[in-house]
């Protein structure tokens, strides 16, 4: 693979195209609407699916067919709360039976689930980073308005 991966034309347009590039007219665009819940997720897991998801949509980056990845941050989401819960009850380190001091197997996995979280934290937007890409525009706005902050009643259109 060559490169930095391409940025999808919607989080290009949210940034305002900072490069300049040629935007992709022939882009496919999923369906709008909200992706239902894996009935396979744990508890934790539906929890931030419920909170995740009124927050995506209202930003307006949340479709139909982002299920899978939003699944998998919920997921790695719900199975770090479990490893830190069960890290909370037992020492982070633990003697073997042949007198080896080794990791506890619970900070093992809460290690490796935030790992994932935050790769797609990455993808979805979630990190204070990513969102100082991006620049959502209110949905009564058109791209080329522009208000004044401090007076609504001011306008600028270019």
């Amino acid at each position: 693979m060559r490169g930095r991966k391409p940025k999808p034309t919607h989080l290009k347009l949210l940034e305002g195209n900072p490069g300049h590039r040629p935007i992709n007219g022939a882009e496919p665009k999923p369906t709008a609407g909200l992706p239902t819940c894996p009935a396979h997720l744990n508890p934790s897991a539906k929890a931030e699916w419920k909170r995740l998801v009124q927050e995506l949509e209202a930003i307006g980056i949340l479709t139909r067919i982002d299920r899978a990845v939003l699944a998998g941050y919920c997921q790695a989401w719900g199975r770090w709360v479990e490893a830190e819960r069960k890290l909370a009850e037992s020492p982070p380190l633990l003697r073997t039976p042949a007198g080896y001091v080794q990791l506890s197997p619970w900070l093992t996995i809460a290690n490796r689930e935030r790992e994932f979280m935050l790769r797609y934290m990455t993808e979805l937007g979630l990190t204070p980073s990513s969102r100082t890409r991006l620049s959502v525009q209110p949905p009564d706005q058109k791209p080329w308005e522009f208000r004044w902050a401090d007076d609504p009643a001011r306008e600028f259109i270019t």
